[in-house]
């Protein structure tokens, strides 16, 4: 939800100033309250960014319990089900139980495996974009875990759910993955999804430069005539000694 995304994003704003508290105040107990304090200035609810989700987690429990309660290990049971539900033979063909979109048999698992490899990638592509700055590494490994575990558990649930369940979490992740760049605009960076180094420029190696042969033949000659110079001022000297 675009509120979540945004208490995500204000928390994100507000990790200086975290990690500034924590640096100052060794003492849990004060550190605690200048946290509370910030919260309290600023305006944020620390639960902003994880209601939802928990709220959303306990909505696909539920689901996955129920469905696998009126499945009961065969689909006949639905049948059995719509005709107590829908007792006018209108809603019934209106609202049918069984429909199929593209590939995809609504009612039944996926065979195919494409289907929760789109819900695990797409689950993955949200998770990412919605990642904080960890304040402490222990955070950050956290996150990394989640980023990889959420994905991974999807994946298992829909090979055994009903493929209309995992159409709604491929939609839902799709619509969170816009509202996270309507939200967080140039500030999320694309290439976090798979951190791949950067390919340095490969820089050819200059050729050494050659010694000019004028140049060093005129160096040994000036060489040359110093020495000459300064063996003929000793031998001058030498003479007006004698003398």
């Amino acid at each position: 939800t675009l509120r979540q995304l945004q208490s995500t994003k204000a928390m994100q704003e507000m990790q200086p100033r975290m990690q500034e508290i924590q640096k100052k105040y060794k003492d849990p107990k004060r550190r605690q309250q200048e946290t509370m304090k910030l919260y309290k200035e600023t305006g944020i609810n620390p639960l902003g960014c994880f209601m939802p989700m928990a709220i959303q987690m306990l909505v696909f429990i539920a689901l996955y319990r129920a469905l696998a309660f009126v499945v009961g290990g065969s689909p006949e049971s639905l049948v059995g089900l719509s005709q107590r539900v829908y007792d006018w033979s209108y809603l019934s063909n209106a609202i049918p139980l069984e429909q199929s979109f593209l590939w995809l048999k609504l009612g039944e698992s996926d065979s195919t495996f494409i289907l929760p490899l789109m819900v695990g990638v797409s689950t993955y592509v949200q998770t990412k974009l919605a990642q904080t700055p960890s304040a402490t590494p222990q955070q950050q490994q956290q996150q990394q875990m989640m980023t990889w575990m959420m994905p991974l558990v999807l994946v298992w649930i829909t090979l055994s759910l009903p493929s209309g369940v995992g159409v709604y979490w491929v939609v839902s992740n799709i619509f969170s993955v816009f509202a996270s760049y309507m939200v967080y605009g140039r500030s999320m960076s694309w290439r976090n999804l798979l951190p791949i180094p950067a390919a340095t420029p490969n820089k050819k190696p200059l050729p050494e430069k050659q010694p000019d042969i004028q140049e060093e033949a005129e160096t040994t000659a000036s060489s040359n005539r110093q020495e000459a110079r300064s063996a003929h001022g000793k031998r001058r000297g030498r003479r007006k000694k004698r003398r």
